[in-house]
């Protein structure tokens, strides 16, 4: 019987498995070892994720999440996990969950795209190459906070239709001053960025709102996939901008000449997968 975690800085998916079924599956908040301590994931593993686990006899980890790509980070996270499950636990990071659950033990290109984007090289085994996301001020080509950012700046700049313009601001209840201070003065500006941008999706019939979505795409194939040996090898998906606007994002890749693998939302059923073929 083994668990297989799925953590990001909202929520963690815990899924008991034995023998490759899914016994039990547990969501509690999220952690993220940047901003927590050992103590405070701790807790969340005591209070939330024991009592489900009541005489179930665990003999594995797998933790995955957001922060847990330094070897410190993870120290945190596996010695919070083991005063409760002193078993042996794995942890890694986000992409490395997305490489396995996109491309089990083979090798290929494994990208993230949902509020932010990643992407690396994955040899069937290990992650071998990785360009910087650089986060949506300076990278995350792709991402639902670089899409959103976009597409509110032809907004404020007056790119889109009169008609457009008017409904964006109707649809979420904004002025241009509660943009700019959602952006430049409160905290997490890249969740409210990504936050605007099922807007697109709403609206990608309309050429203008169709050229922004595929130009991020297209910026995102050029900058970060055609940086590794994506001739040879299918480029992955993983996360919901890339599962909702699978559409455009295939026209971006064949535009480019690159060949499209798996697009899912989530990394759970795959990982289920890899671990019971170990």
């Amino acid at each position: 019987m083994i668990i297989i975690a799925d953590s990001g800085s909202t929520k963690t998916d815990w899924c008991v498995v034995n023998h490759g079924k899914q016994v039990k599956r547990i969501t509690t908040e999220g952690t993220n070892p940047f901003f927590q301590t050992e103590e405070e994931i701790s807790q969340v593993v005591k209070d939330k994720l024991m009592p489900h686990l009541d005489g179930v006899k665990i003999d594995a980890v797998y933790f995955y999440g957001a922060g847990c790509a330094f070897p410190e980070k993870n120290e945190i996270v596996h010695n919070a996990i083991y005063r409760h499950i002193p078993v042996t636990i794995e942890v890694g990071s986000d992409l490395l969950a997305a490489a396995r659950s996109l491309c089990g033990h083979k090798a290929g290109i494994a990208c993230i795209m949902g509020t932010g984007s990643n992407s690396c090289y994955y040899d069937g085994k290990e992650i071998v190459n990785n360009i910087s996301p650089l986060g949506y001020i300076l990278g995350d080509e792709g991402s639902g906070a670089v899409l959103g950012k976009l597409l509110v700046g032809d907004c404020l700049k007056n790119q889109l239709t009169p008609e457009l313009k008017e409904k964006f601001f109707n649809r979420f209840n904004l002025t241009p001053k509660e943009i700019l201070d959602n952006v430049y003065k409160k905290p997490f500006p890249n969740r409210f960025l990504a936050s605007v941008s099922p807007f697109l999706i709403e609206n990608i019939e309309e050429p203008c709102i169709h050229r922004i979505v595929l130009n991020g795409f297209k910026n995102f194939f050029t900058r970060n996939v055609m940086q590794y040996d994506y001739k040879n090898v299918k480029v992955h998906f993983i996360g919901s901008i890339a599962y909702y606007y699978k559409e455009v994002l295939e026209e971006a890749a064949l535009a480019l000449q690159i060949e499209l693998g798996t697009i899912i939302k989530s990394p759970m059923e795959g990982l289920v997968e890899f671990h019971s073929t170990l």
